[in-house]
């Protein structure tokens, strides 16, 4: 094998590239070029080699034979330079799948840059490969084409959008990295001072205090692709460390802030991706959002609504839900009693083991302590709670949830919060079991959820929180600290930007 020979040492000339390996088309043939990149695949012809040499803008096919390579060996992943022509390839060996694919390159001379040991994985898109080996050889797998198309997308929807704020007057502001902690939803990341011994930095789990102080200072329009630190438990949709595009502005009502987003969100889509959002985005009340999809975030491109059910409890023989959902002395339920109707065509494709345990677990995950059902049919039907669904009390269920023979119901009991988040959370599965949304043929599907409640109870101390953060204004400055009631439904000017199920962004006007 023979060792690289130093770039430095050599005339730039000799070795660095005229072309990437994605540039070059039938109108380049003849030419001679100079291409620098890592072999991808390597297929010997009986003394012709055919190599994949590959950077971050395709691959290009390079054929060579032993008195073009000579001495020189070469394996996957090594980094070459090749000189050579462009030739048109034969019609019966043109690969329409590939960019480059109506050429290849005859090579006049070959160089290694860089030699590689026998990788742990294959740089491909088709891999299996643990997760934890590709995290020790991140290198290796952020040179995978899929990776790195994500890196360079995530790129340009960011100069998009700094594109987009200027345009609309946004001055881009960085702000401390070190600050103080201050009331947040999660703990803080804390950083200790090596000038102030026993003192410490917290990282900022977001920038809301240095925005808030640019307005008071008069920035009138502000906005950072800011780094965020949070030191919570992982989910999918929760990082320590993440990016977060920040911004804030003066003077204004929420219809100027969603104004604002969606022109950004707009431009941005159609710049990257081509695609042309149809605007102004659909607005729905948190209270509708709640009662509708079970969900502050609801994914709105399908349906399987949650249908309340009180009034017929309150009339039912089952104890269970009349209990819940008849008042007592006071005139106040325990809680609701609410369902979800599943379409006959879907609810073939659920057999009562599915019931019993995939349905019914994933209910008790969400604190539900079992999962009623009933298939309706002309005979009563199939289920828990068929033999309550009899005679008129079938007919008003019926008419209650909409269902038909064939379908299937599923019931929740309970305290409303409970029962809401039961069936939000059963309807996504269903939604995720059946590509209900892929359905949809909808693939960007936008929605401002607006009048989120201004203080939620804690469960550990009692006491009315903000839900949002302490410097949401409320939607009705006149109201009573000392009212406790008033405080329960008092709304605020809070609203959350949600896209395909998935919150995307949130924001309020702010009191001062």
């Amino acid at each position: 094998m023979s060792r690289p020979t130093s770039a430095a040492a050599r005339r730039p000339d000799d070795w660095r590239r005229t072309h990437t390996c994605g540039e070059l088309r039938l109108s380049d043939a003849g030419k001679t070029i100079t291409l620098n990149g890592w072999v991808h695949a390597r297929r010997d012809h009986g003394g012709i080699y055919f190599l994949d040499l590959r950077d971050r803008y395709g691959l290009t096919q390079v054929v060579l034979d032993e008195k073009v390579a000579g001495s020189v060996r070469f394996s996957t992943e090594y980094v070459l330079s090749v000189t050579g022509t462009v030739k048109a390839r034969d019609a019966a060996n043109r690969n329409a799948e590939r960019p480059t694919g109506d050429i290849e390159i005859v090579a006049l001379k070959v160089e290694v840059l860089s030699t590689s040991p026998n990788p742990p994985f294959e740089v491909s898109d088709d891999l299996d490969t643990a997760l934890e080996t590709r995290l020790r050889y991140r290198w290796l797998d952020l040179r995978r084409p899929l990776l790195q198309k994500n890196l360079l997308h995530r790129s340009r929807f960011i100069n998009a959008i700094r594109r987009s704020f200027e345009r609309q007057g946004f001055a881009e502001i960085e702000t401390p990295i070190l600050t103080k902690a201050t009331p947040e939803g999660a703990r803080d990341y804390l950083v200790p001072s090596r000038v102030h011994p026993g003192k410490f930095y917290a990282l900022p789990q977001s920038p809301q205090i240095f925005k808030q102080l640019l307005m008071v200072a008069g920035m009138d329009r502000y906005f950072q692709v800011a780094r965020c630190f949070r030191d919570e438990d992982l989910r999918a949709d929760r990082q320590p460390e993440f990016t977060q595009l920040d911004m804030e502005m003066s003077f204004v009502e929420e219809e100027d802030v969603f104004a604002c987003w969606e022109r950004v969100l707009s431009e941005v889509f159609e710049e990257c991706m081509g695609v042309k959002l149809s605007l102004p985005f659909p607005r729905m009340h948190y209270d509708e959002s709640m009662q509708r999809y079970g969900s502050d975030k609801p994914e709105t491109r399908f349906g399987l609504e949650l249908k309340a059910l009180d009034a017929w409890a309150r009339q039912c023989e089952f104890n269970v839900f009349k209990s819940v959902a008849t008042p007592d002395s006071t005139g106040k339920a325990a809680g609701r009693v609410m369902g979800i109707v599943v379409p006959a065509d879907l609810a073939a494709k659920i057999s009562r083991k599915d019931i019993d345990t995939e349905l019914t677990d994933h209910a008790k995950s969400f604190g539900a302590k079992g999962l009623a059902w009933w298939r309706p049919a002309a005979d009563g039907g199939a289920g828990p709670l068929a033999k309550f669904a009899a005679g008129e009390q079938g007919i008003a269920l019926r008419t209650a949830l909409g269902a038909q023979d064939g379908e299937l119901c599923l019931f929740a009991a309970g305290p409303q919060a409970q029962v809401l988040r039961v069936l939000g959370e059963l309807r996504n599965l269903l939604g995720r079991k059946f590509g209900l949304a892929k359905a949809s043929g909808i693939p960007w599907n936008f929605l401002w959820v607006t009048g989120f409640p201004m203080f939620l109870r804690s469960e550990e101390s009692g006491r009315w929180e903000a839900a949002h953060h302490p410097f949401t204004a409320p939607a009705d400055w006149n109201f009573r600290a000392d009212d406790d009631a008033a405080l329960g439904v008092l709304e605020s000017r809070a609203y959350d930007l949600v896209m395909n199920g998935w919150e995307l962004g949130s924001g309020s006007i702010r009191i001062h």
